[in-house]
C-alpha cells in the first residue's frame, strides 16, 4: 500500500503516490543541475507548468493518481536532462540536437497564440503567421485591404485581439510555432529571450530615443488594448450568452425532431404519407431520416454552443482532438448522404409530363353556361380545395392516391364553339416516366345540356407516389359568352385577374365575355373594383330600373310611368267614392 500526496504542480493540484513524487523529484533535481544559472529559475518554472499540462491530458478525474506509469510517460516525452545540455555557441546545439535524434520528442498541433515581441500592436497577424505559415507582412497588408475596402479589417482584428490569447510562456511560445516542447527547447527559448535582452542593454546608449519613443507606443497600445478588452469582453459574454441560448434551443429541437422520426418509422404508411413531409421525400426511411437530422444540424450547433460557452466561461475544458475529430467525420459522412438523396430526390422531380384533352361544349344561343364543381362525398365530405395529396381507399378497398391539386382559368378563343381543355400533369426523372404518370391520372367531367360539370379532385394509383400530379383546366369562351359559376368556382379559380375578375359574394352573378375582360352583368356597384361591371345604366335613376332574366337578357321597366297609372288609378277611385256619398 502506497502513501499518496497532494501536490501544486504548475498551478494546478494533483494527487501522485510516493514513488511517483519521488522519482518526479528525483527528475527535477537533474534538470536544474543540468540548466546554466541564467534563467534557471525560469526554465523551470515553464517546465514545470508543461508537465502539468501533460498530466492533465492524462487522467480522467480530479480523484485519478499519478503513478510511475504516467511519471515514465512524461518523461520519455520530456526527454533526460544528460541527452539536452546545450552550449553558448549554436554550433554545439545543432551537434547536441543530431546526437540526441533517437530521443523520443513530443510534437503537440500548433495553437493560435498572439506574438506581441515581433508585433506593431497586439500581435495578432505575427501570431496568426506562425499559426498558418505564412509571413505577417503578407496578413497585415490583407487586413489593410479588408479595413480600406470593406470597412471589416478593424472589426477582425479587434475580435481576434480580444479573443486570442496572447504567448507569454516559454511553453506557449514553442506551442504557437509548433516546435517540440521538451527541456532543450524550452531552455534554449529561454536563453534566447536573456541574449535578447542583454543585447538590448548593451546597445541601450545607441537606442535611448528609439527605446523611449517604443515605450511610449508600448503605453498607448497597452491603454488601448485594455479598453477593447473590457469593452470586448463585455461584448463577448453577451454573444456568448446568445449562442447558448439560440444553440442550446436548436440543438434540443433537432434531437427531439430525430428522434421523433425514428420511432415515427414504426407506424403505418398511410399515416407517414398523409401527415409527415420531409425535403428528401419519404422514399429513405424515417428512422435514417431522424439519424441524419440529428448528425447533420445537430452537431454544428452542438459545436456553437461549445463556442458560445467558450465566450462566457474563460477556462472552459476541451472536449479533446478525438470526441472534435469524430463529430467532424460523422458530420461530413452525414452530410454526403443528406446531399446524395436530395439529389436523388431531385431527379425524381426533373421533368414534366403533361397529357391533353379537347371537348367541344355545344350551347344555343342567348343561352348561359353553368360551371359547376362537384365533391365526391366518398372522398371527402369536404367540397374546399385544401387537401394536396392523401393516401386512402377507394370503393373496392384499394389503396389510391386522392388529390385536390386541381385548377380552372378563364380565357378568351377566337372559335366560334367554347370549348374546354383538360391538361393532365405529373413528373418523373425521366420524360417518358413523367408522361406515362400524367396519363395514369383520373379524373371526370361532363357536360350536360347547358351545365359543365368538375371533379374537385384527381386520383392515381398508389405505385404512381407522389410526383406533383394535378389536373389544369383551362375554359375558352367565344366573345358575347354568357356564364355563371357555383359556390365553390373560387377555390379552384386560378384566371387572370386583370381578364375575369370572380366576384365571389355570389353564385348568382352572370358574367359576359367582352372583348378585353370579362364583364359581369348583375353585380352591385360596391363591388366595382376592378371596373368589370356592366354600367350602361344607372341602377339609382329615378326613372328607370335594370333587371336580368335567368338568361342574362337585359329588360327595362319605366318607373315613371307607372307612377302615372297609380295616380289615375287613385283619383278615380276618390270620384267614386263622392258620387257613393252624395
Amino acid at each position: 500500500m502506497n502513501k499518496t500526496i497532494s501536490i501544486n504542480l504548475g498551478g494546478f493540484f494533483f494527487h501522485i503516490d510516493e514513488d511517483a513524487y519521488q522519482k518526479l523529484s528525483r527528475y527535477f533535481d537533474a534538470v536544474k543541475r543540468s540548466l546554466a544559472p541564467d534563467g534557471r529559475e525560469e526554465i523551470m518554472k515553464d517546465i514545470e507548468s508543461r508537465i502539468a499540462e501533460l498530466f492533465q491530458e492524462r487522467i480522467k478525474n480530479d480523484k485519478q493518481v499519478i503513478g510511475l506509469i504516467e511519471i515514465d510517460a512524461v518523461i520519455g516525452i520530456m526527454g533526460q536532462p544528460e541527452d539536452y545540455k546545450i552550449d553558448d555557441e549554436k554550433t554545439s546545439y545543432q551537434s547536441n540536437t543530431s546526437t540526441s535524434s533517437s530521443s523520443n520528442y513530443y510534437y503537440p498541433s500548433k495553437r493560435l497564440f498572439r506574438d506581441k515581441e515581433n508585433g506593431m500592436l497586439g500581435g495578432v497577424m505575427a501570431g496568426l503567421g506562425h499559426y498558418l505559415g505564412i509571413d505577417a507582412l503578407w496578413l497585415r497588408i490583407i487586413m489593410v485591404i479588408l479595413f480600406f475596402g470593406f470597412g471589416t479589417g478593424l472589426f477582425v482584428y479587434i475580435v481576434l485581439w480580444v479573443l486570442v490569447p496572447e504567448a507569454i510562456t516559454t511553453t506557449q511560445k514553442l506551442e504557437m510555432r509548433g516546435e517540440p516542447i521538451n527541456i532543450s527547447n524550452i531552455e534554449r527559448k529561454v536563453k534566447e529571450g536573456i541574449d535578447d535582452i542583454s543585447s538590448k542593454i548593451s546597445n541601450i546608449d545607441h537606442q535611448k530615443i528609439a527605446s523611449t519613443a517604443k515605450s511610449g507606443a508600448e503605453k498607448i497600445g497597452s491603454t488601448f488594448e485594455e479598453i477593447f478588452k473590457t469593452i470586448f469582453k463585455i461584448f463577448a459574454i453577451f454573444v456568448g450568452a446568445i449562442i447558448v441560448l439560440v444553440a442550446s434551443f436548436s440543438l434540443l429541437g433537432f434531437i427531439i425532431t430525430g428522434i421523433v422520426m425514428m420511432f415515427s418509422s414504426t407506424m403505418p404508411d398511410n399515416y407517414i404519407l398523409n401527415n409527415i413531409q420531409t425535403p428528401i421525400g419519404l422514399e429513405t426511411p424515417l428512422w435514417v431520416q431522424g439519424i441524419l437530422v440529428i448528425l447533420v444540424f445537430g452537431i454544428p450547433f452542438f459545436f456553437l454552443l461549445l463556442l458560445g460557452l467558450k465566450l462566457l466561461v474563460n477556462n472552459l475544458k476541451s472536449i479533446g482532438n478525438i470526441a472534435t475529430y469524430t463529430l467532424i467525420a460523422l458530420w461530413v459522412i452525414a452530410l454526403g448522404i443528406a446531399i446524395s438523396l436530395g439529389i436523388n430526390e431531385a431527379t425524381q422531380m426533373a421533368y414534366e409530363g403533361k397529357v391533353v384533352q379537347k371537348e367541344e361544349i355545344i350551347l344555343t344561343p342567348n343561352d348561359t353556361l353553368n360551371i359547376k364543381f362537384k365533391n365526391n362525398d366518398f372522398y371527402s365530405k369536404n367540397s374546399y380545395h385544401e387537401t394536396d395529396f392523401k393516401l386512402t381507399q377507394d370503393e373496392n378497398k384499394n389503396e389510391i392516391i386522392y388529390s385536390n391539386n386541381v385548377t380552372i382559368e378563364i380565357m378568351e378563343t377566337d372559335e366560334m364553339v367554347p370549348y374546354i381543355q383538360v391538361e393532365k400533369l405529373a413528373r418523373g426523372k425521366s420524360a417518358a416516366e413523367a408522361n406515362k404518370r400524367a396519363e395514369k391520372i383520373k379524373y371526370g367531367y361532363k357536360i350536360e345540356g347547358n351545365t359543365l360539370i368538375l371533379d374537385n379532385y384527381l386520383i392515381s394509383a398508389i405505385e404512381n407516389k407522389f410526383r406533383g400530379q394535378e389536373v389544369a383546366l383551362y375554359l375558352y369562351l367565344p366573345k358575347g359568352t354568357l356564364f355563371k359559376t357555383n359556390k365553390n368556382f373560387d377555390h379552384f379559380d386560378r384566371s387572370d385577374n386583370d381578364f375575369f375578375n370572380l366576384h365571389y359574394s355570389s353564385s348568382d352573378y352572370i358574367y359576359r365575355v367582352d372583348k378585353e375582360k370579362v364583364k359581369c352583368l348583375n353585380c352591385p356597384l360596391s363591388e366595382n373594383e376592378y371596373g368589370d361591371i356592366e354600367n350602361n345604366e344607372m341602377v339609382n335613376d329615378s326613372t328607370s330600373t335594370i333587371i336580368y332574366d335567368e338568361n342574362g337578357v337585359l329588360i327595362k321597366k319605366e318607373i315613371k310611368e307607372v307612377k302615372e297609372e297609380v295616380q289615375n288609378v287613385k283619383i278615380e277611385i276618390d270620384t267614386k267614392k263622392e258620387t257613393k256619398t252624395k
